[in-house]
């Protein structure tokens, strides 16, 4: 009879036979699913790229869709990296897709402008109405950022201050709106963009509806955003909260001091649009984000972390 103490030493041996030898199945079932996982995605991407060339942009638009659910359901198994270029190839086809769009959208017809009427003598002239923000082809920043078409947004907000901005469902549906150098502004985007880039803000507080495809916040510090979409990513953002309905993994990437917590605004008309934008409201990965600058697996990364459910906010008007 072998004594105590070596058959203590035998059992932790064979326990760590036991764990390498799951470890190197549960590794050669990631191997094959990453391989499948790269074989269908550049599969679907040509499809969509080839649609884009000739063919139909609803199917070109329903196929990047699905490349985009592809990608949501395979993160859990992907590398970092992997995740990172395939979200750069999505982004990179829904801004083709939208400039095709763009392109393709028929130019106005010219028309004689109705003259003037003069003004009966002895009226009072009609008081100038007061200035609004740029809204629906709003300036953006010094170039466009990564994942954004070119030229000019179709539709948002551009360098206000202490303003209160509003858009509403009919100017939102499917629209890629961009939110760019706004200071101390409050904005409520109630309906279902497209997408959504927040850049260069300062203080602002965000209120959006649900966006079909992806939200990329850029460059923004002391901002509160309350986002609902299937991709989040954020870049060279600090001091910021995030209330989100992700239907994938959020990614930051240079940001420090940014905190989440789950989707809580709700406005009238609401569940019609999150029927439009095609998110599943059952799946929401609000706490599990992915911190590109921290490779450490063995220790949480310190520059995101979770906002304390008694400090969440639950009312917002």
């Amino acid at each position: 009879v072998l004594p105590e103490r070596l058959q203590r030493r035998e059992a932790e041996r064979q326990q760590g036979v036991e764990r390498q030898r799951q470890k190197k199945e549960a590794q050669v079932v990631k191997e094959e699913q990453s391989e499948f996982f790269v074989a269908a995605f550049s599969r679907e991407r040509e499809a969509v790229e080839a649609l884009l060339t000739v063919g139909s942009l609803e199917e070109a638009a329903a196929r990047l869709q699905g490349l985009q659910k592809l990608l949501t359901e395979s993160v859990r198994f992907l590398a970092p990296y992997e995740v990172r270029q395939g979200q750069e190839a999505v982004a990179r086809l829904q801004g083709d897709l939208a400039a095709r769009r763009q392109q393709l959208q028929p130019k106005k017809k010219f028309a004689f402008r109705a003259l003037k009427k003069e003004a009966p003598p002895g009226s009072e002239p009609r008081p100038a109405e007061p200035a609004r923000p740029a809204a629906a082809a709003a300036t953006p920043g010094p170039g466009p950022a990564e994942g954004e078409a070119g030229g000019p947004p179709l539709c948002g907000f551009s360098r206000a201050e202490d303003e209160e901005l509003e858009l509403g469902p009919a100017e939102l549906l499917q629209r890629d709106v961009v939110l760019s150098e706004l200071r101390g502004c409050r904005v409520r985007l109630r309906g279902n963009a497209n997408t959504l880039r927040v850049r260069d803000c300062r203080g602002c507080t965000v209120l959006c509806g649900p966006v079909s495809t992806s939200v990329l916040v850029d460059g923004c510090s002391d901002c509160l955003l309350v986002l609902a979409c299937q991709q989040l990513r954020t870049h060279r953002t600090r001091d910021s909260r995030f209330y989100v309905q992700v239907t994938s993994r959020a990614v930051i990437e240079g940001c420090t001091k940014v905190s989440f917590a789950p989707y809580t605004w709700s406005y009238p008309g609401m569940e019609r649009d999150f029927e439009s934008s095609g998110l599943d409201r059952n799946r929401n990965n609000w706490k599990l984000v992915d911190d590109f600058d921290w490779l450490a697996t063995d220790k949480p990364s310190p520059n995101w972390s979770l906002i304390p459910e008694q400090e969440r906010i639950s009312c917002w008007d």
